[in-house]
């Protein structure tokens, strides 16, 4: 959201129950049905008029934050507006502070922390069971190491998740291994003493960087799966420009030997790239594949 909203809403005191009509579905005659109502506000001061106004006016864009960031159904607003009552009403008592704070951090384990946990273990022998996962996290909080110490079971999640991860990856660099392997014997496919690869798709014929020099490039990167993580194509103006000391070492290497005008693809190996660490959606371990335009040298 780009606002940040405070919501002031005017509290109703009184209230008098009046009489709406229902339809019986099944005879069509209507009933009267007793709702609760709240009483009409009346405005006899400016002050009663602004501070109303600006109630309204701080629920702006409140609609599409419920829904879109808290998940609020709107046709459940009656059980919001119940909610937002009771809180102003308890805003000061420590109980309910408490109450309201044990809501908001189930949101957030549900929403956030539980999926994280559970991804790590996808496609092991182990998964995360919610129910078991509710109650090892309230014993943490009541202190009943009945079963576990705290310090006991961070230190068993923290090993079991490592060695899920660990082993994960070794199949993953393998894979990235091979691939490498068999992509050296594509057609123009050149590999240089230190393992990257590089296919001349247009040869330029312009001067070649130095590694302090500065240059502006287009390019597409993606992974040997052929998954996209970054491309200047898609973003406007589509040129980059850096020095080509500043990037990872298969790009300063690559970019060493380009001539402006080169069109290349290289195939990164992990070492010359993010070697063993995450760099956003780059798994660890991965070869990176990217097409560069060499467009110039920037003096």
């Amino acid at each position: 959201m780009k606002k940040k909203y405070i919501i002031a809403l005017v509290i109703m005191t009184s209230a008098t129950f009046s009489l709406v009509q229902a339809k019986d579905k099944k005879d069509k005659k209507t009933k009267p049905v007793t709702v609760e109502q709240d009483a009409p506000i009346k405005l006899v001061s400016p002050s009663d008029s602004i501070s109303f106004a600006a109630g309204m006016a701080a629920t702006d864009g409140l609609i599409p934050y419920l829904k879109q960031q808290l998940g609020v159904d709107t046709a459940n607003m009656a059980e919001f507006v119940k909610g937002f009552k009771e809180a102003q009403l308890r805003v000061k008592d420590p109980a309910f502070k408490a109450y309201a704070a044990g809501m908001q951090i189930a949101g957030m384990v549900n929403d956030r922390i539980m999926p994280n946990m559970k991804t790590d273990f996808v496609g092991s022998n182990d998964s995360i069971n919610s129910v078991t996962f509710n109650e090892g996290f309230i014993a943490a909080l009541k202190n009943d190491t009945t079963l576990f110490t705290q310090k006991a079971a961070s230190k068993m999640f923290s090993d079991k998740r490592t060695a899920i991860r660990d082993s994960k990856n070794a199949v993953y660099k393998k894979e990235n291994e091979d691939w490498l392997k068999t992509n050296a014997n594509k057609e123009g496919m050149k590999t240089t003493a230190s393992g990257l690869q590089y296919k001349v798709l247009i040869a330029g014929k312009g001067a070649t960087p130095k590694a302090t020099d500065k240059v502006t490039v287009k390019y597409e990167g993606r992974m040997i799966d052929g998954t996209v993580f970054d491309s200047s194509y898609k973003r406007n103006p589509q040129t980059t420009s850096f020095h080509c000391n500043e990037v990872i070492k298969g790009w300063t290497e690559a970019l060493t030997m380009m001539p402006v005008g080169s069109k290349w693809e290289i195939c990164i190996p992990q070492d010359l790239a993010y070697g063993s660490r995450q760099a956003g959606q780059i798994k660890p371990y991965s070869t990176l594949v990217f097409t560069v335009e060499l467009i110039s040298i920037d003096k």
